[in-house]
């Protein structure tokens, strides 16, 4: 390629005018710049035709998943929920139906069971312990030998006073032959009477030292009786207080073992003073001997049903409560000496009152009231009256008729017209938490609730819900 010489270029001079008009942009009559208005506009339609077509697609979709919740809700397999967006949040509650029947009523106490009976054993005669016949916690009969005392002394004493006897009775009758000589011979007038009542009084003396040797004789064999001790009563025998070989006394303070009876046995209970005159209207009127129930600590296992014996002649004035004893047969030994117990007295029985749970008794500025469930899963609040109240259970003289739902648990988050998911009682937190979220966790059966009916529809909202939530995903 050759090269150009800057003298065979030929400049042309262009005016400044035609310049600005070539590059210029075209259609821009006006002479100015208006290309921005246009994006603008263009994306104002851009964005609403989107909205537009979005809007739709999305009513489309939840349509079709409130047709899928209808259909499940007639099936009887949907599941509670809050229904669509924006509807009201359904409460997982636990329920419970009033009833008509007969409520006890109690006076509950704390009680000490106690041994019917107590008995110390010691020892009547002094000795060593030759030979023990009982184990430590055995049941003994009354009769039954425990402890055996060394009986020689005794056995000896014994024989000292069989020959005492002896002799006192030899000396006797020799008295007696002579004072049957001195009478033949005052008959014949050869001895003085004096002499005849001299020999009568010594048969006399005679006769008072044999009944003497006799007491003596006595007594040894009763010593040697109490060298065997034996059960005064039947009872559990406690820890052995002496060993084998040990010499006791019939002074010692401690004793040899100690026996209880446990059947039967007895509960000493206290009452407040209040209840004092009810009780004793019931134990004197109707005669018969009023029911008595024990229970564990907890106050929730029944141990023994007993009756009452008899009440204290005073109230304790340092605790304003007064003093029972009931009796319990024991049969299977449950109670025992110094327990701790929970005391039902029965002292009457309404007969034919609505009994509902006591957790479903709620208190307020206008008194007592309870939430009653109604036929469309919604709760309504009913005042009631509280006739009386019986451990877990509360009778209702008005407010509430017998057959209907009452609300037990889950009333904080309740106010009028909830709605709600009735469980009954006993169903685990579980089947009320997949109630509330609205499904099953892997792996587990699928829950129904237990409030009738009415909870078909409650759970077929719920569905409609899922499948609604399940389109807007996809």
């Amino acid at each position: 390629m050759g090269h150009l010489k800057s003298a065979d270029l030929q400049v042309r001079n262009v005016p400044r005018e035609e310049l600005r008009d070539e590059y210029a942009p075209h259609g821009d009559e006006g002479g100015g710049s208006r290309w921005w208005v246009w994006v603008i506009v263009l994306a104002v339609v851009i964005g609403g035709g989107y909205w537009y077509f979005h809007g739709k697609a999305s009513e489309a979709q939840n349509a079709g998943g409130a047709g899928q919740g209808a259909a499940g809700g007639q099936g009887g397999g949907g599941k509670r929920g809050g229904g669509g967006p924006g509807g009201p949040m359904t409460v997982p509650v636990v329920v419970a139906t009033a009833v008509k029947g007969d409520l006890p009523v109690y006076y509950n106490g704390l009680g000490t069971v106690t041994a019917f009976n107590t008995v110390t054993v010691r020892s009547r005669v002094d000795g060593q312990i030759v030979k023990i016949n009982f184990t430590e916690g055995q049941m003994v009969h009354q009769g039954d030998s425990l402890v055996e005392i060394d009986p020689r002394p005794y056995q000896v004493q014994l024989e000292q006073a069989e020959g005492q006897l002896a002799k006192d009775q030899a000396q006797l009758r020799d008295v007696q032959v002579d004072l049957q000589r001195y009478q033949l011979l005052f008959k014949e007038g050869v001895v003085p009477k004096q002499q005849v009542d001299t020999q009568q009084a010594q048969v006399g003396q005679f006769e008072g030292s044999i009944k003497a040797d006799q007491a003596v004789i006595d007594n040894a064999k009763l010593q040697l009786v109490y060298a065997h001790v034996t059960a005064p009563i039947g009872g559990r025998v406690g820890l052995r207080l002496v060993d084998m070989g040990n010499i006791v006394h019939a002074t010692d303070t401690n004793g040899l073992l100690v026996i209880t009876q446990l059947q039967p046995i007895a509960v000493i209970f206290a009452l407040p003073q209040d209840q004092l005159s009810q009780v004793m209207t019931k134990v004197h009127g109707n005669g018969a001997a009023l029911a008595v129930e024990a229970y564990d600590r907890d106050d929730t296992t029944k141990i023994a049903t007993g009756k009452l014996l008899t009440i204290d002649n005073q109230i304790d004035t340092t605790t304003g409560t007064y003093k029972l004893k009931s009796v319990f047969n024991n049969e299977k030994r449950d109670l025992f000496p110094n327990q701790f117990v929970n005391i039902h007295l029965l002292v009457d029985t309404k007969k034919n009152v609505t009994i509902i749970p006591t957790p479903a008794i709620q208190r307020g500025p206008q008194g007592t009231y309870v939430y009653v469930m109604q036929a469309d899963n919604t709760v309504k609040i009913a005042p009631v009256t509280v006739a009386l109240s019986s451990s877990n259970t509360v009778g209702i003289s008005s407010g509430i008729n017998p057959g209907d739902i009452v609300v037990t648990d889950g009333t904080d988050k309740l106010q009028e017209g909830s709605k709600v998911e009735a469980h009954k009682a006993g169903e685990g937190a579980q089947n009320a938490q997949s109630g509330q979220d609205g499904q099953t966790a892997p792996g587990q059966p699928q829950q129904t609730p237990s409030a009738g009916p009415a909870n078909s529809s409650g759970q077929s909202g719920q569905q409609s819900q899922q499948s609604g939530h399940k389109g807007k995903k996809q």
